[in-house]
């Protein structure tokens, strides 16, 4: 089983704290494209003619594209790809771009899952980052997809957001209830180097969320999911029963993916691969990749990063059998304190983060690797 990332960088605006590769520069879209398509044609080999399993257009905005460029991406997959076994594809979309005839249209394309980027159903909240939506357009749009037949909706919500309390996230966390969706992606506001959030936090703009708050807003948010059915199986993920995102999932069992586009990444077990993150660049097709070929060492962090990020946590026999006792001993030792004062803890053969343990994964993890 194989996935497929397929990266749209441009947006009609920027986001404040969005530090992601992205332009607004719409023109160069239909000039992407082409070079996207020909990139899937060039790289049909890199899965080994694996079975692809998920497909996952991630951006930028990739509702920008048109039901006609979608249409001849897709075509390019098929005449690439085998995916008669494909089970879940994936479009990110923002509130504003999903009008109902562009809803229609996309019901008539193979795609099957929408994560619908809401961040928050507060207007003051969406205004001071930029974000051009209103809440009630996003419940409107929630819905409008819930009519035409969407089934598997994911909204993403971010906490710790500036002017933002534990009442209004909660208020947020009510309004996602009311509209039954069936999987929530929950992400602490990070203030990255370079973002025009970062200005503003300079300019004395705002007074960040102090960690404490962010703490709350946080556990508040896996209390309340988890009371309404959600299952909590990774850090920022939850779902309701058998609705887990499976291209993520894929990415954090180490099953191979191919990223085509600019600034998207490739894994094939033994190298990483990584397109530049500049358009004009990418569309020549000419040096627009680096490889990594990975060392055992790679593989091992690897897999604590994202097995340690899991509900289920990382197979102690699986480490031990792949890696050997070097690296099986370094990280039970490693685990040792952590076990001790409770924040991680073994349940049958699997190491895994305990609820304390989640507050501090970032810590945790680095000291678990090699």
């Amino acid at each position: 089983m194989s996935a497929i990332y397929i990266h749209i960088p441009f947006c009609r605006t920027r986001c404040t704290y969005c530090d992601f590769f992205s332009g607004t520069n719409l023109q160069l879209k239909s000039q992407y494209i082409d070079a996207l398509k020909k990139e899937i044609s060039l790289r049909k080999k890199y899965l080994e003619n694996r079975t692809i399993k998920t497909i996952y257009f991630g951006g930028g905005t990739p509702s920008l594209l048109s039901y006609d460029e979608l249409s001849s991406i897709f075509e390019t997959l098929k005449q690439n790809f085998d995916l008669s076994d494909c089970e879940e594809i994936t479009l990110e979309c923002n509130p504003d771009d999903l009008s109902e005839s562009y809803v229609s249209q996309l019901k008539k394309l193979p795609i099957n899952r929408l994560s619908i980027g809401v961040q928050s159903f507060n207007d003051k909240e969406l205004r001071f980052v930029n974000r051009r939506h209103s809440a009630k357009q996003a419940i409107d749009v929630v819905r409008l997809c819930q009519k035409n037949g969407f089934n598997n909706i994911s909204i993403d919500l971010i906490f710790g957001l500036p002017f933002q309390s534990l009442e209004s996230f909660s208020a947020n966390l009510n309004c996602l209830l009311e509209l039954d969706v069936q999987h929530v992606s929950v992400y602490g506001l990070t203030i990255e180097d370079g973002t025009r959030i970062e200005q503003q936090c300079q300019q004395k703009l705002f007074v960040p969320t102090s960690e404490e708050e962010s703490v709350l807003m946080y556990q508040k948010a896996i209390e309340v999911l988890t009371i309404n059915g959600f299952e909590h199986y990774e850090i920022s993920n939850f779902a309701k029963p058998k609705m887990r995102s499976k291209h993520n999932s894929s990415y954090w069992s180490g099953l191979y993916y191919l990223g085509v586009g600019s600034g998207a990444h490739s894994y094939n077990g033994v190298s990483r691969q990584w397109n530049v993150c500049n358009i004009n660049q990418y569309c020549s097709l000419n040096d627009y990749f680096e490889v990594e070929h990975l060392l055992e060492v790679d593989v091992y962090n690897e897999l604590i990063i994202t097995n340690l990020r899991r509900l289920e946590g990382v197979d102690l026999e699986f480490l031990c059998q792949k890696f050997g006792n070097k690296y099986y001993s370094h990280c039970v030792k490693s685990a040792q304190r952590y076990l001790q004062n409770g924040l991680l803890e073994i349940k049958g053969n699997y190491l895994k983060l305990t609820s304390k343990g989640l507050l501090l994964s970032d810590t945790i993890i680095r000291d678990l690797m090699f």
